[in-house]
């Protein structure tokens, strides 16, 4: 028979099976159950105590693994992905040196605020007219030159407290490790635009230069948008890479 656990995520006939298990699976993942790093039940028993086929359960656990989740390691087992590492961090940070390397820089914050959302904000992260925000700002220097400004949109639902917290990391990777949010795909636009004065002002450069502007809407895995970025790029030797396929 299932266990509570399994009988209360198979509750939406409506929705494929495997989906319900994996969202089962995902709630215990980010309520902290299975840790970054540990290694969750084989299939077998996960089947057992959901009380569905082994099928069923694989087709989850290989969505999850499709989706950055879990790593299957052939004799080791399932463990939960550190969505902190730098091989996924990654994922949302395409700026590399002229080696390949990732050019993360120094990231130095500049402010972080707590604010109502305005009205590009509720447009970009679904929010309503009562909906607040924080909103940080952020340089990144390389070589010691400023080479990005980020500002950055979160949901204040999604972090309670945040502002009372010190010491913490505020890259969306580290914060939603911390807040047990499992982040999904991004959507990104990349166009050429004029650098606004206090952009300028920034990154060192004369008002009005062209620089690259990246506008990104980070979903959590169920598809929820997490965090509006844009970031204006001024890169000297730096490239942005694409992944394809």
């Amino acid at each position: 028979m299932a266990s509570d656990k399994g009988l209360a995520a198979i509750r939406l006939f409506n929705r494929p099976l495997y989906l319900q298990v994996r969202d089962a699976l995902v709630e215990r993942i980010g309520k902290g159950d299975w840790k970054p790093g540990m290694a969750i039940p084989n299939e077998v028993d996960l089947a057992r105590e959901f009380g569905i086929s082994s099928g069923t359960m694989r087709k989850a656990l290989d969505l999850l693994e499709d989706q950055r989740v879990l790593t299957r390691s052939q004799g080791r087992g399932t463990f939960v992905n550190d969505h902190s590492s730098a091989g996924l961090v990654s994922r949302f940070w395409r700026i590399s040196a002229p080696d390949g390397k990732p050019m993360n820089g120094d990231a130095k914050r500049i402010e972080i605020v707590e604010a109502p959302a305005n009205e590009k904000e509720r447009r970009r992260l679904h929010l309503g007219a009562e909906d607040s925000v924080y909103r940080v700002r952020r340089a990144r220097w390389h070589a010691d030159r400023p080479f990005v400004v980020e500002e950055a949109s979160l949901p204040t639902a999604h972090f309670p407290g945040l502002l009372e917290r010190k010491g913490i990391d505020h890259r969306i990777v580290g914060l939603a490790q911390l807040y047990g949010i499992l982040l999904g795909k991004a959507e990104e636009r990349i166009t050429i635009a004029p650098a606004p004065p206090s952009i300028a002002d920034t990154l060192r450069v004369a008002p009005d230069t062209s620089v690259m502007r990246l506008d990104r809407l980070l979903l959590t895995l169920d598809g929820q948008p997490v965090e509006w970025r844009v970031a204006h790029c001024h890169l000297v030797s730096g490239f942005y890479l694409a992944e394809i396929g």
